[in-house]
């Protein structure tokens, strides 16, 4: 079964007291605990809205995460936009690979003394019949554990508490991804995106 990762020797980090004063006074509360290792892939759920990147931006100031994150490649052509992105941990999707960008990306992480990559599974904002599953080709490829991270309207919460290593067997490992996030209310709640795999080119579970 898939295997959820205890707390023992946990990496720690400093906290960012501004940004967390910042996310205090919006009443939000960040969870944190550390992370299992040097490397994994953080899934964030549920995005919804644009609010969701400036939320995750500060949690990422306030826990001081060390994370690059997943945004559109044209985003990255925006003068000064563009450079800001970069700084903040951006890395632009190129999926026109020759390699194929999931298996350029797990290489990279694997030769990487420190790799966690943010990544949110639905690909959008908007509503769609489900989550691609690149999160989940990079984590068999690699290795290495998936956290959930959410941003939860609902209690005003966000963070990541919860780490498991993915068996490749969907059915499993997506019934514990969906207990991770049991409860969870986005900002736009219809805009919450079933948890199951889903390609919007090929129109069939299970292919990125």
């Amino acid at each position: 079964m898939t295997k959820i990762i205890d707390k023992e020797n946990w990496l720690q980090f400093p906290r960012g007291k501004l940004s967390h004063l910042i996310l205090r006074i919006w009443g939000w509360k960040v969870k944190f605990e550390g992370l299992p290792g040097t490397h994994g892939i953080l899934i964030v759920y549920p995005h919804t809205s644009n609010v969701d990147f400036l939320l995750g931006i500060l949690a990422k100031w306030a826990i001081q995460l060390p994370v690059y994150y997943l945004a559109k490649d044209s985003l990255f052509r925006i003068p000064i936009v563009g450079w800001w992105l970069k700084y903040v941990g951006g890395r632009p999707v190129i999926r026109n690979s020759p390699q194929g960008y999931v298996s350029e990306l797990a290489n990279e992480m694997r030769y990487a003394n420190q790799f966690w990559l943010v990544i949110t599974p639905e690909g959008t904002r908007k509503k769609t019949p489900g989550w691609r599953s690149g999160f989940y080709r990079l984590t068999l490829m690699t290795g290495y554990p998936v956290g959930f991270a959410c941003i939860d309207y609902g209690k005003k919460q966000i963070g990541v508490t919860e780490f498991a290593y993915m068996t490749g067997d969907e059915e499993i490992d997506l019934g514990i991804i969906r207990q991770a996030y049991q409860g969870t209310v986005g900002r736009l709640p219809q805009n919450m995106a079933p948890i199951e795999f889903w390609s919007p080119s090929k129109q069939k579970k299970g292919v990125y």
